[in-house]
């Protein structure tokens, strides 16, 4: 036996039991565990006489109680004597730390510690004998932190050895078991902690391996010290890159033959199991062929060309698999023997410069490591050999981020394809990838509403007052209660049940929108605006346009105000002047809500923040967002309440070239990117008020919570059994009376009509499916008419010969028509009394589903025979699913407080993944059920427009909604044994109820292409769900699922304190085309219930890429094509101060006609950003094409540099004066610009100057009523408008 084959032996191990290998894997733990001493046990005098030299050791194997199965490696300590001192108990001090990890975290699993005693007969030969067992539970308490002092434990020993635990008689928990007898007075005194050091080794460890901390191991560092632990903090080897080239492998005799021979072989072993090959030929198998073994360290350090002889056959090897048989060798020699099993030959080279070709040596220091590395181990324990480790991956995560203070977007382009930890040096035709570098800071989601001025100053509630708004009334016309939105609510959900008024009129009153004074003045200001929200569930909202009016045309004589007051317009265009702002208005009664539904809508008042968009009403180009917390609503016994709120309407603008963050990341509100610029663009005024009504629902109606909410399913609950009636009317139920009304054949069975029907007709053979059983009914009820007037007029001999000839032909027709009847009903005579049969054991439930929430149900099903039954459950809808996980059931049960047994290994996987589950005679077990759908069908829509103008002033209000995204359905549950009869059918009604939105995202990108972002989360301590405090250094997953199959969305597990990121990549479809979709995230891993729902956008624009110098003028022409009819468009900028359009009016975009559009680009500041270019219809308010320009500008080079000092605050600016000198040898024209014109005015915006002469430029600095410091650049364009020259002023206020 090799050295090789000595070590892999020693250190195989046994695989868990396959039933806990297939349970979902978690992350691994590491753990550490020291012997210290065992006391107290007393040496059998029979042992003595027996043995000499006696001394213990205590071996340590793993144990999985619920398939009584053993696993990993047994460990063995090293042999120690007994000591005895007189007067207290024998002691054998060991202090040994044991090391391992596991992922399998569940009670079951267990260590069993085996105390062993060993000695020498009087041959010499060792004998060792059980001493006694422990069972050591790791999964049921705690252990210690890594860095706790560790607490000492005792176990407990009893009599026999470990084989025990296998005896059938011995159940979960053991120890109490009488079968177990304890050794008086004896126990292991040890410690148990997690040890986190080992997390960083777990590739050189495997899984479920038991190992001392003085046992040598691959790939580690000797321990340095007294202590010989090496896995106590364990120390990494320096990496080596080896290289393996030109691999090649040589078969016998051929590789063509050996193939040839393979594929015959297995093509008859598919044949032997009974199965087709050409069924199978589409079909990928791999096999283990052969292996070879190679050890560098020894056996080809000095050469460059490696030739390796191949293994085979059915001997161990490292795969722990079959492999393909080996020839015959008896007869042959050992050269025979390596060349009939095949050669493996490759080059080896251990430097990037031999690989490439150039034959180096490798250096010095490698050398010594290497040859370091192939010394003896001086220890006297087996080195482990290190199982492969698995692929370790890396996603990048941007460094920026946004402040969570506001709910404003940044994007971080991150690359979702998953990178390995290991670097690979490059050959000679492979380019080397560089460490990915994001654009983008990522969005930092935030848990806080952005209301920073929510509460309206006294000034600003004097304007409003004033201005004749529509005042809120109780239902005794009394004014609602004013509520003070800056005083916390305290919010008592009994008080608002026991209110008498429970129905909830909830009103919203956009009053004014007001320019806030943070907001560049070049930035447009809009002439109409309207909103975009959802509350609750109601379908989403879309206001009217509504015209922004100054103040001043109210009768106030403050003209410089930027107070603007919302009115409506008329269908004509003109304002509706009577009743200023738009109030809408939404019923909320439980007459109309789901049973229950109350009580959520009270929790939503509670904790929810509203967000509502603020777009441009011509343009369309959206302004800002602003969000307000609707706790202030609840009306707490109040008859009616409301309360008016100042909300900042924020926008953000990135810069894509700046990646550094300041602030710290554990406390919410201090993370400020640099390079992300949020702008409070104005403030929107607006009212919220709740007015109580007496609700329409009969007060004896339960409130109590909807069906779904019963967990446990019984057929005995009066759902299910025969319910009378026709055999062809069993797709309904009658639920009161067993009793069938004679109807017409053709009346209840649209197919016998249609045959009917189908028969009457002649010489046609193609006939019309659709309206078969009305256009059968209503022909025969003509014939029959025609028949009855015949009759009635028998004036002539002549026509009573056609009566009796049309009776005679209707007589036939009946006879015909009751052949068809008779064999049809004896066609579907044996289905229809099956249906009918079915009906006895259908058990009917009904759940209320939202996107995302798992509903859970048990169904109790009863064998009802006589006989053990192997069930087989088949389910038509993949939303529904048997849990086949305990512990997912046992989370489920534990989440909705359901009692009922629970059963390990409750069910068996059939080759089609249909669960089965065996009944006892007569018995009656509880079936888990989860429904679950994340499949709304993705809504690709174009962008809102603003809805038309009311004739009323006040709208109606808006009554709740059923969703229309998704109808209602029905499943199908069957229950049915080997034979394929049901023993019971469970039919379970699914009625969709609409979700609620917590958050809204809207991202534009280019049409045709990938989106690829990153949302960052706050800490997770503030989203909702999560325990008050927090647990530190416990930090949750989060996972996510999304709507859209078709969209790549995931999280990954970070450090401890580290932020987590939601990734995204979504393609985008052509502009102007938006695509909608969800984003659910969990706290937890069997996704019960979302802690948020997030509503993303997609914007597609139509991509422009320009790169321009700060200051000049950049051209360029954008394509319009006209559509099917002709329109009247207009097109609008994000930034017209820095884009010029021509036209910028009105024009005319003829049918299928194309279109050049004029766009020059003049930009303020240097850095890449983003503009946006709508083309709107100006008639309808539509959405014509959409261009995003993608902006890359660069500062040109300053040539002066000036510095002044101005006061802030004194309401005066001040006058200046520079010289400029033409250095043209001919008279010039030049122009003059600045990225500042609010802070800076020319006299004069050109100037003409000879050549050689000086011209003197004045200037006009603008007041500042803050102190601070600007740098004002000053372009000197020719006239071509390229920048000749760049002047920089820092201006500092003070």
């Amino acid at each position: 036996m090799t050295e090789w084959q000595r070590i892999f032996l020693q250190n195989l191990s046994v695989p868990p039991h396959p039933q806990r290998g297939r349970q979902l894997g978690k992350e691994s733990t590491a753990f550490q565990c020291v012997l210290k001493r065992l006391d107290g046990l007393q040496a059998k005098q029979r042992l003595l006489e027996v043995l000499s030299g006696v001394e213990y050791h205590i071996r340590i194997s793993f144990f999985d109680i619920t398939y009584r199965h053993f696993f990993g490696r047994t460990w063995k300590s090293a042999a120690k004597p007994l000591k005895s001192t007189l007067g207290q108990q024998p002691r054998i001090i060991f202090n040994e730390p044991v090391y391992f990890h596991t992922s399998l975290n569940h009670p079951s699993v267990i260590a069993v510690v085996e105390v062993v005693a060993e000695g020498k007969k009087q041959d010499g030969s060792l004998q060792t004998m059980a001493c006694g067992f422990g069972i050591l539970r790791l999964f049921s308490t705690k252990p210690e932190a890594t860095d706790s002092p560790a607490q000492d434990r005792r176990l407990k020993l009893y009599h026999g050895t470990p084989r025990a635990l296998l005896h059938p008689l011995l159940e979960d928990p053991v120890e109490q078991s009488k079968y177990m007898t304890l050794i008086e007075n004896c126990c292991i005194l040890y410690t148990l902690k997690f040890h986190h050091f080992l997390d960083a080794v777990f590739h050189l460890l495997p899984e479920n391996f038991l190992v001392s901390g003085s046992q040598k191991i691959p790939g580690l560092l000797p321990a340095h010290g007294e202590t010989n632990d090496a896995l106590r903090k364990p120390r990494l080897q320096k990496s080596a890159t080896w290289y393996l080239d030109n691999l090649l492998f040589n078969l016998y005799p051929s590789l063509e033959k050996f193939e040839e021979e393979l594929l015959e072989l297995l093509g008859h072993d598919r044949l032997r199991e009974g199965t087709s090959v050409t069924s199978l030929s589409n079909m990928a198998y791999m096999h283990l062929v052969r292996w070879a073994v190679w050890n560098p360290l020894t056996d080809g350090l000095s050469k460059k060309v490696v030739t390796l002889p191949l293994r085979g056959g059915p001997q161990l090897n490292p795969a722990h698999c079959l492999v393909y048989k080996i020839p015959s060798s008896s007869m042959s020699s050992e050269e025979v023997k390596q060349a009939e099993l095949g050669t493996v030959q490759f080059q080896f080279s251990l430097s990037s410069e031999e690989h490439l070709g150039t034959a180096l040596e490798p250096s010095s220091p490698m050398k010594e490591e290497l040859q370091h590395s192939k010394k003896p181990p001086t220890s006297p324990s087996t080195p482990l050999l290190p199982r492969m480790p698995s692929s370790a991956h890396l996603s990048p995560v941007g460094p920026g981020e946004l402040s969570p203070n506001n709910s404003t977007i940044a994007h971080l382009e991150v690359d979702l394809s998953q990178r390995s930890l290991t670097t690979e040096s490059p050959s000679a035709d492979q380019l080397q990838e560089l460490p990915f570098t994001p654009l983008h800071p990522p969005i930092i989601m935030s848990t806080e509403p952005q209301s920073s001025r929510s509460k309206l100053s006294r000034a600003s509630l004097v304007r409003l007052h004033t201005l004749g708004f529509p005042v809120i009334l109780d239902r005794s016309k009394h004014p609602a209660e004013v509520v003070d939105p800056a005083i916390p609510v305290n919010f008592n959900p009994q008080k608002e049940e026991a209110d008498v008024l429970q129905s909830n009129e909830i009103i919203l009153q956009f009053l004014a929108f007001s320019r806030a004074s943070e907001d560049p003045r070049g930035m447009p200001w809009p002439k109409t605006v309207y909103f975009t929200f959802q509350f609750y569930r109601f379908p989403p909202v879309t206001t009217p346009r509504l015209q922004l009016v100054k103040q001043d045309q109210y009768g106030m004589t403050n003209s410089s105000s930027l107070f603007h007051i919302l009115v409506a317009i008329n269908k004509d265009g003109s304002c509706n002047n009577d009743s200023p702002g738009l109030q809408l208005q939404y019923l909320v009664d439980p007459a109309f809500l789901k049973p229950g539904e109350q009580r959520w809508f009270i929790h939503y008042l509670a904790g929810q923040t509203l967000q509502i968009d603020v777009w441009d009403g011509d343009s369309l180009l959206l302004i800002g967002s602003a969000a307000v917390q609707m706790e202030h609503i609840l009306r707490q016994g109040h008859a009616a309440v409301q309360v008016s709120h100042e909300l900042d309407v924020v926008t953000t603008e990135y810069e894509q070239d700046t990646l550094v963050v300041s602030g710290d990341l554990t406390r919410p509100g201090t993370v400020k990117p640099i390079g992300v610029h949020p702008v409070v663009r104005g403030r929107l005024h607006l009212t919220l008020a709740n007015v109580g009504r007496v609700s329409e629902k009969k007060s004896n109606e339960s409130n109590s919570l909807p069906p779904s909410r019963s967990r446990i399913i019984s057929s005995n609950d009066g759902t299910s059994g025969f319910h009378g009636g026709s055999l062809l009317s069993y797709e309904g139920r009658r639920a009161f009376r067993n009793v069938a009304q004679a109807r017409k054949l053709t009346d209840v069975d649209s197919e016998l009509a249609a045959m009917l029907f189908t028969n009457k007709q002649e010489g046609s053979k193609i006939h019309q499916v659709t309206n078969q059983e009305a256009d059968a009914t209503r022909k025969r009820k003509l014939e029959r008419m025609m028949v009855v007037r015949q009759q009635e007029s028998k004036t002539n001999l002549s026509l009573g010969t056609k009566n009796l000839l049309i009776q005679h032909n209707v007589q036939t027709q009946h006879s015909r028509d009751l052949q068809i009847i008779d064999a049809y009903r004896e066609r579907t005579k044996v289905e229809s009394i099956t249906n009918m049969l079915n009906l006895v054991i259908t058990t009917h439930h009904t759940i209320y589903a939202t996107l995302g929430t798992a509903e859970f149900f048990e169904f109790a099903l009863k064998n009802p025979h006589n006989l053990q039954h192997t069930v087989s459950i088949e389910i038509d809808n993949p939303e529904l699913s048997v849990i086949l996980d305990s512990r997912e059931w046992r989370h489920f049960k534990d989440t909705t407080k359901v009692h009922t047994p629970l059963e390990e290994d409750m069910f068996h996987l059939h080759e089609n993944r249909i669960p089965q589950l065996y009944l006892r005679p007569k018995e009656m077990v509880h079936v888990p059920f989860k429904y679950q759908t994340f499949c709304i069908d993705p809504t690709v829509m174009m962008q809102q427009y603003p809805a038309e103008c009311r004739s009323d002033n006040v709208p109606e209000a808006i009554l709740p909604w059923k969703s229309s995204e998704i109808p209602t359905k029905s499943i199908k549950v069957s229950f049915s044994v080997s034979s394929g009869k049901p023993i019971a059918i469970l039919c379970i009604n699914v009625e969709y109820q609409p979700h609620v939105v917590d958050q809204t995202f809207r991202f534009y990108h280019p049409e045709l292409s990938f989106l690829k972002k990153s949302i960052r989360l706050p800490p997770w301590h503030t989203l909702p769900g999560a325990p008050i405090g927090g647990m530190p250094g416990k930090e949750p997953q989060i996972y996510v699922r999304c709507s859209d199959p078709n969209v790549i969305c995931e999280t990954k597990k970070m450090g401890p304190g580290e932020p987590q990121d939601v990734f995204l990549k979504v393609a985008g479809g052509p502009s102007p085309q938006i695509k909608k979709f969800f984003v659910a995230l969990y706290m937890d891993y069997w996704l019960t219930t979302p802690i948020q729902i997030w509503q993303i956008y997609l914007h597609s624009l139509q991509r422009v890429d320009v790169s321009c110098v700060t200051g000049q003028l950049t051209r360029l022409s954008l394509v319009l094509r006209g559509t099917q009819t002709v329109r009247k468009v207009k097109v609008f900028t994000s930034h017209p101060q820095e884009l010029k359009l021509d036209p910028d009016d009105v024009f005319m975009l003829a049918r299928n006609s194309v279109y050049d559009l004029q766009v020059g680009i003049r930009p303020q500041r240097s850095g890449n950003r983003f503009l946006y270019l709508n083309l709107v219809d100006v008639d309808y308010h539509q959405l014509v094409a959409s261009w995003l320009v993608c902006l890359s500008s660069r500062q040109p080079i300053i040539s002066k540099a000036f510095e002044i000092t101005l006061p802030a605050g004194s309401g005066k600016g001040a006058n200046k004066r520079i010289t400029y000198t033409n250095p043209y040898p001919s008279k010039r024209v030049y122009y003059l610009f600045t990225n500042y014109p609010d802070l800076l005015q020319f006299k004069e915006d050109s100037f003409e100057v000879d050549a050689g002469e000086t011209y003197t430029i004045g200037l006009r600095f603008a007041p500042s009523n803050s102190s601070g410091m600007e740098e004002i650049l000053i372009y000197i364009n020719d006239h071509e408008d390229k920048n000749e020259e760049t002047f920089c002023v820092k201006v500092i206020y003070q």
